[in-house]
């Protein structure tokens, strides 16, 4: 389902633009065609930048679970003791 939101979403509305600025024959479907086109790049930018931000969230999750592992141990969770 993710996929098809992330992917077939932005692919079928640039379809469905460009295929208005192919058929299309006058200038109100060129900018249509035009208009879906760009919306189908922001949505595909959005995608992009939201799955750049949970990327994001599990890193500093993961950094503070070392931190919290450094406090309670001495040393950081991928080292040994003596290291």
């Amino acid at each position: 389902m993710t996929n098809a939101v992330r992917i077939g979403l932005p692919l079928t509305i640039g379809l469905a633009g460009f295929g208005l600025m192919v058929l299309g024959n006058d200038a109100t479907l060129l900018g249509a065609g035009l208009v879906l086109v760009g919306v189908a790049l922001l949505v595909a930018l959005t995608n992009a930048l939201m799955r750049l931000a949970f990327r994001s969230q599990r890193d500093r999750e993961r950094e503070a679970w070392a931190r919290r592992y450094f406090d309670r141990h001495g040393h950081w969770p991928h080292r040994g003791a003596g290291a």
